[in-house]
């Protein structure tokens, strides 16, 4: 560059940096570098959305072939962006009394209302598992777990036209402390059960009081 250029001719591009700076954060997958994690078999119902949806957001065959992911979509984007968030913090080990019924899977409402669509009863999409399976929890941030309790729905409840609520659901699997892994798996048994039902894992982590609660669907084949 002439050093007797003026410094006028230069503004433009500097103008430029800081429009494509500004552009980069609004980029949707900005917010997943603050990684912590989910259950990703069976998948969770805002995983499963990103998974099957996140390099594909903007097919309008969302709609017709994954219309709870669609609607969750239509409610916060960021639900499906940020599936490795849904977590509440300052429980103190009171889950019940921290996330009212109807609201187990967006956690009571957390992040502002923004997971409020995992809790809508509908046609969510199903990983087939049978009487004996493995919850794979993904920990990303290398939290560790103080525990993992693990829920399914009892027989007779339906997703498809229930809201979750505390009492839908039976105990299956309780860890004790776990060290900071990349994934924590979790062995179910189960019996009696058949069709659609929730998996609801709750994951205390270690590193904070910080309580993770989240839905799987499946189908007992």
């Amino acid at each position: 560059m002439n050093w007797h250029e003026p410094v006028r001719t230069r503004r433009p591009l500097h103008a430029l940096a800081v429009l494509a700076a500004a552009l980069l954060c609004l980029l949707p997958w900005a917010d997943t570098a603050a990684a912590h994690g989910s259950v990703i078999d069976p998948a969770s119902r805002n995983y499963g959305c990103w998974e099957r949806w996140g390099d594909d957001f903007q097919n309008p065959a969302m709609e017709q072939e994954d219309p709870m992911c669609w609607q969750a979509w239509q409610h916060d984007t960021n639900a499906m962006w940020n599936w490795n968030g849904l977590y509440r913090e300052g429980v103190a080990g009171d889950h019940r009394g921290a996330v009212p019924d109807g609201q187990l899977c967006s956690a009571g409402l957390t992040g502002d209302g923004r997971y409020a669509a995992m809790d809508t009863p509908g046609a969510w999409k199903t990983t087939d598992v049978g009487d004996d399976f493995t919850v794979q929890l993904q920990d990303q941030a290398m939290h560790g777990a103080d525990y993992l309790l693990v829920y399914v729905s009892k027989q007779g409840y339906d997703p498809a036209t229930e809201a979750l609520g505390w009492d839908d659901l039976e105990l299956v699997a309780e860890t004790g402390s776990i060290p900071p892994s990349s994934m924590m798996p979790v062995d179910v048994s189960t019996s009696g059960r058949s069709g659609h039902h929730v998996v609801y894992t709750i994951w205390q982590a270690s590193h904070a009081d910080q309580s993770y609660y989240i839905c799987s669907d499946v189908n007992f084949g």
